[in-house]
């Protein structure tokens, strides 16, 4: 069958050949391209790498031999084994959920590790309830759009969305946004609390860490919640041990590999259906197995576009 290679520790995968998959099988229908993928290629993901060469892709929507069509994450699978890549893909032991009716595959497959990072820590690890202040940082991305998008369907009272590419925070403001803020601009927590009248947010979504993660603790209000879901600036964050005592903030870590497979399926639901729906708008580029090698270059550069491999 064809499908994307990783021959090297470190490599560029290439479309070429690869042996048919054995067990319960998949037709992949769409595969992303996800900053987890890059991480597996390069050998640093804690879980290591599946065995040379490989089939990237840690999640895909695939259709089953009976005729339904699912999303396929978590377990091993595009981490330790094969992934989705490819014409086809064995489940091995991923959870594979039924994509909602009426849903692009390719959107769908989308919606999945990006989609979910962004709805999750809104609906789920720490559930908005109304009226919050949402600073969203790294809103420029596929994951911050979604949560710009979600604060807003759950009820915040203002979201401002926080990141480097002009075009990007543009895009956020057209997603819904209420203002925005340059990370790269001088007097980041002063810019932070000004963005909601002087006083800070009360809810921090944070993909970044590092210095924007910093200045979000500085700026936040008490009793404020910050969720951290990544690292894209930094590994470490100095953080104020007084900001975090003496205003009680509520610090949390989120992963959509932790959440248990009942509320994963749920609400992997609901985000489609909303953007089945048109509550929340969300776009990808579909790239042909051909051109993986040059889609894999963008994505690990930051490509500003979720990007969707099409066998």
């Amino acid at each position: 069958m064809r499908a994307a290679l990783v021959r090297e520790v470190g490599a560029v995968p290439e479309s070429g050949e690869a042996p048919d998959p054995a067990g319960e099988v998949v037709e992949v229908l769409a595969a992303p391209i996800n900053p987890i993928d890059v991480a597996v290629s390069r050998g640093i993901l804690a879980t290591g790498h599946p065995q040379l060469p490989y089939v990237p892709g840690c999640e895909g929507v695939g259709r089953t031999e009976d005729g339904k069509v699912v999303w396929i994450f978590g377990g091993a699978f595009g981490r330790t084994a094969n992934g989705a890549m490819a014409e086809r893909a064995t489940i091995g032991d991923a959870h594979a959920i039924d994509v909602p009716d009426g849903a692009d595959p390719a959107v769908a497959a989308g919606l999945g590790i990006a989609g979910l990072a962004g709805w999750l820590p809104f609906a789920w690890r720490a559930p908005l309830k109304g009226g919050e202040n949402v600073l969203v940082l790294g809103a420029t991305g596929s994951v911050g759009i979604v949560a710009v998008q979600t604060a807003k369907l759950l009820g915040a009272a203002r979201v401002v969305a926080a990141g480097r590419s002009k075009a990007g925070l543009e895009r956020a403001l057209e997603h819904g946004a209420d203002a925005t803020i340059g990370l790269d601009a001088d007097g980041l927590v002063e810019a932070m609390k000004d963005a909601f009248g002087g006083e800070g947010p009360n809810y921090v979504f944070d993909p970044l860490w590092g210095e924007p993660a910093s200045a979000a603790v500085q700026a936040a209000v008490p009793w404020a919640t910050v969720v951290n879901l990544g690292q894209s600036a930094g590994a470490t964050s100095e953080l104020a041990s007084a900001a975090v005592r003496f205003k009680s903030l509520s610090i949390l870590g989120h992963t959509n590999y932790a959440v248990p497979p009942d509320e994963l399926a749920e609400h992997y639901r609901r985000l489609v259906d909303h953007v089945v729906a048109g509550d929340i708008r969300f776009e990808v580029e579909r790239v042909p197995l051909e051109s993986v090698a040059d889609a894999w270059r963008r994505q690990a550069e930051g490509a500003g576009a979720k990007l969707v491999v099409v066998p």
